[in-house]
């Protein structure tokens, strides 16, 4: 039976593939930087006899065929990037590059598209229809490694009818998954303003448009857009996470820079929300006395999961885990470019759970101290192949 020839091969292979996991994570890389991750997949996949293609530079794109290729095409996709944090593990495999580090699980989604990939092409005779596996760059900054690889035809030849990825959840334990039908993730907008004026000396503040004072204004300002404009029916958010201005104790600075993000799950009034965040900063601003540039760069759509689709991959789930192990995921404002394969064809986002409190793996993603129980790796390689070879769109 396909299930436990997964099962087994999973099991057997899970020791070699938490070592593959392992060198990931010691070598990340940032966004369209990922040469060497790219480099690594390359080779894994020569070694197991699996013709690939490199689109958008660092993007690996592969074609498995099983019996009867043409009657149907489904997609596997795995983020490779890595984010500008400073590891804080005291891991023998912990980030040997300085400042970067695998805080957001791809390491781990990389890994598990890796050991599919492996068990898929040693069962090619046991499955039908053709599996392309896309391995991505840059999914942690804009525009989105998956906006580029569309754009250079990830989705033709051979077109697939679904599209499906995991990501690492560090609030779920370890040996479960999640599914949610529908829109899963919000859209995220990054926003950036600078704010200007002459300067002036701190005791004469008369003399200048106060920058500072100004941007403050301007956060506080910008939270009620959200909170007095939105249908509280439909969840949005907007943070200012960096206020950069000044350099010293008596000098008013003669400009700062404001840097955030902003995250809807309605289309229509994510576009509204621009309106008005445009509206009010230059109109706060220069009735203060500055000058503003305001740009908005608008980034990924919502990941909207296809119901048909995604209803399959959860009953195929609950099958090979075990009814009990797999739950609804719960909506969330994060966002995933993930999300520009669910506008184009169906697609399914799912969870696997990575948390052990016992062994003091608690810690979220995007920050110094993630990491996961390396059990869900033998449970991530399992699932991505068993839901390759069996659903449907």
């Amino acid at each position: 039976m396909l299930k436990e020839k997964i099962k087994r091969l999973s099991q057997e292979y899970a020791p070699a593939f938490k070592e593959i996991r392992h060198h990931l994570h010691a070598h990340p890389e940032l966004s369209y930087k990922e040469f060497e991750t790219s480099a690594f997949v390359q080779k894994n996949l020569t070694e197991w006899g699996i013709d690939f293609k490199v689109l958008a530079q660092t993007g690996v794109v592969a074609v498995l065929e099983g019996k009867n290729p043409s009657s149907r095409v489904i997609a596997l996709r795995a983020d490779m990037d890595a984010l500008p944090i400073r590891e804080e593990n005291d891991v023998p495999y912990v980030s040997t590059n300085p400042g970067v580090m695998h805080a957001c699980g791809h390491d781990v989604h990389t890994t598990c598209l890796l050991g599919a990939a492996k068990i898929l092409k040693e069962l090619s005779n046991e499955w039908e229809g053709t599996i392309k596996l896309i391995f991505q760059p840059g999914e942690e900054r804009n525009p989105g490694g998956a906006s580029l690889l569309i754009k250079e035809g990830v989705l033709e030849d051979p077109a697939p009818q679904g599209i499906i990825a995991l990501h690492v959840n560090p609030g779920l334990e370890v040996g479960k998954l999640s599914f949610r039908t529908g829109r899963v993730m919000a859209s995220a907008d990054e926003i950036y303003i600078t704010i200007k004026s002459k300067g002036g000396h701190a005791a004469a503040p008369h003399l200048t448009a106060d920058t500072i004072l100004i941007a403050s204004h301007l956060i506080v300002s910008l939270q009620q857009i959200i909170s007095r404009n939105n249908n509280p029916t439909s969840p949005s958010v907007l943070s200012i996470c960096s206020f950069q201005g000044g350099y010293t104790t008596n000098v008013i600075p003669s400009e700062v820079k404001l840097m955030g993000t902003f995250r809807a799950m309605d289309e229509t009034w994510r576009f509204k929300a621009h309106e008005l965040i445009r509206k009010q900063t230059i109109g706060l601003v220069e009735a203060m006395g500055a000058e503003v540039d305001l740009h908005i760069d608008v980034g990924y759509p919502t990941v909207d999961n296809d119901p048909k689709l995604t209803e399959r991959a959860w009953r195929i789930a609950e099958d090979y885990m075990g009814k009990e192990h797999v739950s609804e995921t719960e909506l969330r404002m994060g966002a995933e470019d993930f999300g520009y394969y669910t506008q184009a064809i169906p697609g399914c986002f799912f969870r696997l759970g990575v948390r052990n409190e016992e062994k003091g793996i608690v810690h979220n993603v995007h920050t110094p101290k993630f990491n996961i129980d390396e059990a869900a790796i033998e449970t991530g390689i399992g699932i991505m192949a068993m839901l390759a070879a069996n659903v449907t769109s």
